[in-house]
């Protein structure tokens, strides 16, 4: 358990919300002309995998935020 406060946490937060917005930001730019002349179905597929591979990374950067170990 954490007895003193860190700045791991503070500096997390702030690089999880840059490399969300980075990661959006490419997602937007350039999916859209790779899957735009595609079925809407398959579109929907696309967006919800996009959507959702960025959780993969995300348990073991809690883990650093909340101990400063990476497993």
């Amino acid at each position: 358990m954490r007895e003193e406060p860190t700045g791991r946490i503070p500096l997390g937060i702030l690089g999880l919300l840059i490399a969300l917005m980075v990661y959006g930001i490419i997602i937007a730019r350039y999916v859209p002309e790779i899957v735009g002349d595609w079925h809407a179905l398959a579109q929907t597929v696309v967006y919800l995998f996009f959507g959702l591979i960025w959780l993969l990374p995300l348990k073991r950067f809690l883990i650093w935020m909340e101990t400063g170990k990476w497993g």
